[in-house]
Formats: C-alpha cells, sequence, structure tokens
C-alpha cells in the first residue's frame, strides 16, 4: 500500500500515541481516586474497549487523509485483437448480399462498434501476401476506417494472414520456418513443417513472447491458394498464445465469376475455416448473409484478462474508521450512559 499523502500517517502514529497515553493515565488516576476513596475499584474493560475502538476509529480518519493507494486486480475484457479481412479476388463474389468482402467489412466495423476501449485493434488486410493496414491501437475509428478502404484482388493466402497478423501483435516480423511475410522461402519450406506436424517460428529477436490475451479475428471464405501452409500457421498462433476466431463468408453452394477474363467457380471452405480455428481453441462462426453481422459480432467470444491497477482506497479507509467510532460510541453509551 502506498499514500499520496503520507504525513498524514505520522500524524495518525502521533495522534493514535497520545490518546492511548492519555487513556492509560486516566485509568490509573481513575483507580487510585477509587481506591482511596475506600471504593471497590471494578474492571472497565468495556469502557476501555469502547475507547480504544474510538482511538482506532480516530487514527484511521487521519489514514484516510493520507490518501491510502491499493494495487487491486480487475477482471476486464483487454487485450489485442487483430481483425484480418480476405481481400482476394474470390471476395467480389454476389452468393452473400450484396458481396463477400462488403458483408465482411460490414462484420468487421460491427464486431469493432462493440468493443470496449480496452481493446487495441488492429486491421491485416489479405490476399497472396497480406498487410497490416491498422496497427493494434486504442483508436477504434481508424480500423473502423481501414477496413472500409478495403478492396478485393488476386489469390488467397490465409496463411500469410495469420502471420501478418501475429507480426501486428508482437511488434516483431513472425515468419514461419525461414517464409517471409512476402512469400518467400529459406532453407526450411513450409510443407516439410505440415508434413511433420512442427510450427517453428522466427521472429527480429527470436523470442515473440507469450500473447494470452489476443486474438485473430479472421473473415474470409476459406479459399486457399497460396503458401504458407494455414494449419502451419495457426498452431504457430497457438504456441503464442493467441486464439482465432474465424468467420466463414459465402454458400457451401459457392457462385462463379469473371477473373481477368476467365470464369471461376467459387465457394466458402467451412471446413478449413473451422480446423485454423480449433487448432488454437477458437471458434468458426458463419456468415451467410450481411442480416446476421451484428449476431456473429456479438457471439464472439474475447478472452477477460485480469488487470492489475493502483486504486486510491481512501473511501474505504474513512468508512471503516466510521464504523469504529460507531461501535465504540455505541459501548460506551450501553456501558455509562453517555458517549465518552
Amino acid at each position: 500500500m502506498s499514500f499520496l499523502a503520507p504525513l498524514w500517517i505520522l500524524a495518525a502514529a502521533v495522534v493514535a500515541g497520545a490518546f492511548a497515553a492519555a487513556l492509560v493515565l486516566v485509568e490509573r488516576r481513575r483507580r487510585e481516586v477509587l481506591a482511596a476513596s475506600g471504593l471497590v475499584v471494578r474492571r472497565g474493560g468495556g469502557r476501555t474497549v469502547a475507547i480504544t475502538l474510538a482511538i482506532a476509529g480516530i487514527a484511521l480518519l487521519l489514514v484516510a487523509a493520507a490518501r491510502p493507494q491499493a494495487v487491486v486486480t480487475i477482471p476486464r475484457a483487454a487485450g489485442t485483437v487483430v481483425v484480418a479481412v480476405d481481400t482476394s479476388a474470390s471476395m467480389t463474389a454476389e452468393d452473400v448480399d450484396p458481396t463477400r468482402l462488403a458483408a465482411a467489412q460490414a462484420a468487421a466495423v460491427s464486431f469493432i462498434e462493440a468493443q470496449p476501449t480496452t481493446v487495441d485493434i488492429g486491421v491485416v488486410s489479405f490476399a497472396e501476401g497480406a498487410l497490416a493496414t491498422q496497427t493494434p491501437s486504442e483508436d477504434h475509428l481508424a480500423a473502423e476506417e481501414a477496413v472500409e478502404s478495403l478492396s478485393a484482388t488476386g489469390a488467397t493466402s490465409l496463411g500469410q494472414a495469420i502471420l501478418a497478423a501475429l507480426s501486428a501483435i508482437t511488434g516483431e516480423t513472425v515468419t514461419l520456418d525461414g517464409a517471409t511475410e512476402s512469400g518467400e522461402s529459406g532453407t526450411e519450406t513450409t510443407a516439410t513443417a505440415a508434413a511433420t506436424g512442427t510450427a517453428a517460428s522466427t521472429s527480429e529477436t527470436d523470442d515473440p513472447g507469450y500473447w494470452g490475451d489476443a486474438t485473430i479475428v479472421l473473415i474470409s471464405d476459406g479459399e486457399d491458394t497460396a503458401g504458407p501452409d494455414a494449419l502451419a500457421a495457426a498452431e504457430l498462433a497457438s504456441s503464442l498464445g493467441v486464439h482465432i476466431e474465424t468467420i466463414g463468408v459465402g454458400t457451401a453452394a459457392g457462385t462463379t465469376l469473371e477473373v481477368d477474363g476467365y470464369t471461376v467457380t467459387t465457394a466458402l471452405n467451412q471446413e478449413l475455416l473451422t480446423q485454423v480455428a480449433e487448432t488454437t481453441g477458437g471458434t468458426y462462426h458463419e456468415l451467410a448473409d450481411a442480416a446476421e453481422v451484428d449476431d456473429v459480432a456479438a457471439g464472439l467470444d474475447l478472452r477477460v484478462t485480469a488487470q492489475t491497477e493502483e486504486t486510491e482506497v481512501t473511501a474505504l479507509v474513512a468508512g471503516a474508521a466510521l464504523v469504529l467510532l460507531l461501535v465504540g460510541g455505541s459501548l460506551m453509551i450501553i456501558r455509562t450512559g453517555r458517549p465518552l
């Protein structure tokens, strides 16, 4: 415990000591007078207790004047969230009204608006590559604007999305077995890592730390057409304590669309998105229609953390002092018929 005005503690000690000394002297004098008068000296235990409580109450009032502070643990929905939005060409499909991308943007904005200010929010857009368009911060309006400015083009890499989100969370360049965020490969390929079931990580410090209060909200149709391996990236996220909530945008029946003069078929890959989420302890949510955006956003599970902070407890100490004074005064009235 600390105090904003510690000199009052000295005053409390002096006053309490003076009152205690006075109580001892008065009680001794009372006994001497009664003994000299030939009267029976009865124990004044009740009176002494009452006065002691009153002295303690006065001392606590002076302690309250010192404005005490205590470290308390407060549960709150806090931490870091990175919203990763799929901006590949398949997100222009219209099997969700009005388009997959528009529905994804609406879901992301709705989610951001629902979060408390204690949650830092960042935004990652991803297609074949991934880019943090807004680093995690308490500026939720900037995150919403970053989402609303997204446009669709290119192929899809869920793995790149996860790595970019992890980099935004940790503040370090997180890679998977030597694969950089631009998709270049090192001495060990992601295919090898996936085959062996390992998910090695590297960063600028080679120790990204543990981020148990961080969440990635991955909004995509689940079509994964470029490396690195999405499940290996999810395993890496899990090892860092980060869990992933996935939102599937599109329909299982799918649709066709024109991309660079070619007609391609695209459909929701619910299975992969479910595997990515469950690998990290997260949950898959399906967004079949833009009207369901609010329900899905509200249903996402953010981890509640316990945060310690120093809080002034003057009111609590003052309250305890008043209780002691009240009890002491009541005992005195019961014992002697008068408050003091």
